[in-house]
């Protein structure tokens, strides 16, 4: 039986345990190009003296462009990567491993924060004309411009150069984001992609520009760095990607050097009707672990630590990322471990919380 504290290796990382931070935007940059602040470096390294297994920063954008909102993260350029290689540093010295989550936000960009709307940011504010696979508006965004091959061509080389530089940097794990409904996402849904080219209309053609920037990435990052993917597993939405696509796009990653699939689901249509409920999306990782035979972590409302060990338990997933429930408490792994039983001296305690015996 595994263990939620159990070590998992990718290549040649290992994470301590299997409870992971998920990646969730903070809008917090202002101003600054893209370039992290104290913010990020408190609220991430918050978790790694919290006890989390894995770190994953926000939606990091690869160009100026691919970011959501004129506020968001990047790592396009040096300046940025030296900032974040702070944050790295902290996150290794505390136990974690710090990965990046690379991203372009494709028609959804150019938007306000959520405290403000995420009305479309016009550019004479501060915003641009987003890219994307079709002239298919997100509703009420900005009509975005349809990608020609350059700009493709010019997409996959930003992604192999901010995964470059996000190993520079100290990540140790890179997730390529092509879920809720941002650009690579956008390129898998019929919903968005209305393209009659080698990037449109089959199933092999609409999964392309994924496969290239993976291939891309792959190239670029050691051998021993771990890839992760994640995937919205289906739009919720008739006519739209499916969970079946899902299963057959991970196997096929799988065999391009992907070494997790991260699953999440919806984001590109807003018709999409989610039942949520605690774990709802963990059946898409079970679905992909077994049909499609690659590792898988599980996100979606789980918050309890006997929950997350059902997840293992059931052979559901082989992590569990936690964002809600981390946003709350940042050492939730400290918890679930006192929970489930785990030994003190196994347990993910910082040092400085281990002087003398440790007592609730």
């Amino acid at each position: 039986m595994t263990s939620l504290f159990d070590p998992l290796t990718l290549r040649g990382v290992t994470a301590r345990n299997r409870a992971w931070l998920a990646p969730m935007c903070q809008y917090s940059v202002r101003a600054r190009d893209g370039v992290p602040t104290e913010w990020h470096l408190v609220h991430l390294g918050a978790r790694a003296t919290g006890g989390f297994g894995l770190v994953m920063t926000e939606a990091t954008a690869i160009s100026p462009e691919g970011r959501i909102s004129p506020q968001d993260t990047g790592i396009w350029n040096e300046d940025q990567a030296d900032a974040w290689a702070r944050i790295t540093a902290f996150l290794k010295a505390e136990g974690a491993v710090p990965a990046v989550q690379l991203a372009h936000a494709g028609r959804k960009a150019s938007t306000a924060e959520p405290w403000h709307g995420r009305a479309a940011v016009s550019p004479e504010n501060g915003g641009w004309t987003p890219i994307a696979p079709s002239t298919v508006p997100y509703p009420d965004l900005t009509m975005p411009v349809a990608m020609k091959g350059a700009q493709i061509d010019a997409t996959v080389r930003a992604f192999a150069y901010a995964a470059r530089r996000a190993v520079t940097a100290g990540f140790e794990a890179v997730e390529v984001h092509a879920a809720h409904g941002y650009l690579l996402h956008q390129f898998l849904s019929p919903l968005s992609n209305k393209r009659t080219d080698e990037y449109g209309g089959s199933f092999v053609n609409r999964v392309r520009l994924l496969v290239e920037v993976v291939d891309a990435v792959r190239q670029v990052v050691p051998d021993g760095t771990p890839v992760l993917v994640r995937l919205s597993a289906t739009d919720w939405v008739e006519g739209g990607w499916t969970l079946e696509e899902t299963v057959e796009l991970s196997a096929l990653l799988a065999g391009h050097g992907v070494d997790l699939i991260d699953l999440s689901s919806g984001g590109n249509d807003p018709r999409q009707q989610i039942p949520v409920g605690p774990g709802y999306q963990v059946p898409f990782a079970d679905a992909v672990r077994t049909k499609a035979e690659v590792p898988t972590a599980a996100v979606g409302l789980i918050t309890q630590p006997g929950q997350a060990q059902d997840v293992l338990d059931e052979g559901s997933a082989d992590a569990v990322f936690l964002g809600r429930a981390a946003l709350r408490e940042p050492a939730w792994p400290l918890r679930a471990a006192h929970a489930l039983g785990v030994p003190s001296p196994e347990a993910p305690y910082p040092m400085q919380y281990r002087q003398g015996e440790y007592r609730d």
